[in-house]
């Protein structure tokens, strides 16, 4: 039984969630996100805490972010676009079992006002900011790290709300290098 709550989109999301592990979760019936619902992930935050699993897509972040602002300290998993799409619909709800698990098994506590270890800069001359392939190697980067993808200037900020170390940003660019994506 995961402790936490876990912030989900819709039913098919808990369905899919309930399949992988025992959780309760509460869902926020789409990107409005109203306050009776901000209510209930406040309650449970005080009471067991929170992880977010949203869709990995523009709707699932716009939740994510709703969230986070409303109720600082929640955790955050992510699943890879590949691993939550079938026939071209992207959700947690086409996720396995083993990939929410994977996902609940690797969350990451946000740090709001963190101070960023990695610099644009830094971000820039890896290939991830202003670069042909820049969305692609975030794509890879943001799955490896577990953080989920994003555009520069939030990776920026995700690097520093994760606590991401340089070891670990140096690690995932080695990864994404060896596989032929070069900056």
């Amino acid at each position: 039984m995961i402790k936490e709550l876990i912030v989900v989109e819709g039913k098919s999301d808990t369905v899919a969630v309930k399949r992988a592990v025992e959780a309760d979760t509460i869902e926020t019936g789409g990107s409005a996100v109203d306050n009776r619902v901000i209510a209930k992930i406040k309650l449970a935050m005080e009471r067991r805490g929170v992880i977010i699993l949203t869709d990995p897509d523009h709707a699932g972040e716009r939740i994510r972010k709703i969230v986070a602002a409303k109720v600082p300290g929640c955790k955050h998993a992510f699943i890879p676009e590949k691993d939550a799409t079938r026939k071209g619909d992207i959700g947690i709800e086409n996720a396995s079992p083993e990939a929410i698990r994977h996902a609940l098994e690797h969350v990451h506590t946000s740090f709001e006002g963190a101070p960023p270890i990695i610099g644009l800069d830094e971000l820039m001359a890896a290939g991830l900011m202003v670069h042909p392939r820049a969305a692609e190697r975030r794509m890879q980067l943001g799955n490896l790290l577990g953080i989920g993808y994003c555009n520069g200037k939030q990776l920026y900020k995700r690097l520093a709300m994760f606590g991401i170390t340089r070891e670990e940003f140096a690690q995932a660019l080695a990864q994404i290098d060896q596989g032929g994506i070069t900056s």
